[in-house]
């Protein structure tokens, strides 16, 4: 597995694992209706990675000689001094291999360069994904809010991880 940083290259690829990731995760959140009515639009992944807002940074993992996953991170969207994975999705065809787990250590270094700990917002339903995180270390904290995918709304809840001490070194 090779992780390097995204190019606007890129952004086909992220939004394709992207929308297959939701297609494959979230059939037992959201309608299958509306997650196999989801367009492809890499036109804002594009805008993302030509000119990234503040502080993000999106890696994306290769395989084969080809992206199958991605993470974008950067400072917590509320303006706390924690970092914050906005995402981190494997194409579904390559999950349980190994590309999760780097990519996830991977934006864990990255957000301990400028953060002490990270956030993560995840869908209180999707139980593959808060196992992952939590055998990664991360913890469940009491907050939650709403998350709305065109007409449903469904609770999402919030995991915490300190990260290694090089944040407070810069």
């Amino acid at each position: 597995m090779r992780i390097r940083s995204a190019t606007p290259d890129d952004a086909e690829a992220v939004e394709r694992i992207r929308v297959r990731g939701w297609q494959a995760a979230y059939r037992q959140i959201f309608p299958p209706a509306l997650l196999d009515g989801m367009p492809l639009d890499w036109s804002r992944w594009r805008a993302r990675l030509d000119r990234p807002p503040g502080g993000w940074s999106i890696l994306v993992g290769e395989a084969e000689w080809r992206v199958v996953g991605f993470a974008a991170m950067g400072p917590d969207r509320d303006g706390t001094p924690a970092g914050e994975l906005f995402a981190l999705y494997v194409d579904p065809d390559r999950w349980s291999r190994g590309a999760g787990w780097a990519l996830l250590a991977a934006a864990e270094e990255h957000l301990s360069e400028r953060h002490p700990e990270a956030i993560l917002w995840v869908l209180e339903g999707n139980e593959r994904a808060r196992r992952f995180y939590e055998r990664a270390g991360w913890a469940l904290e009491p907050s939650t809010r709403d998350f709305e995918f065109e007409t449903v709304r469904v609770p999402i809840v919030r995991y915490r991880k300190r990260l290694s001490t090089s944040a407070s070194r810069t």
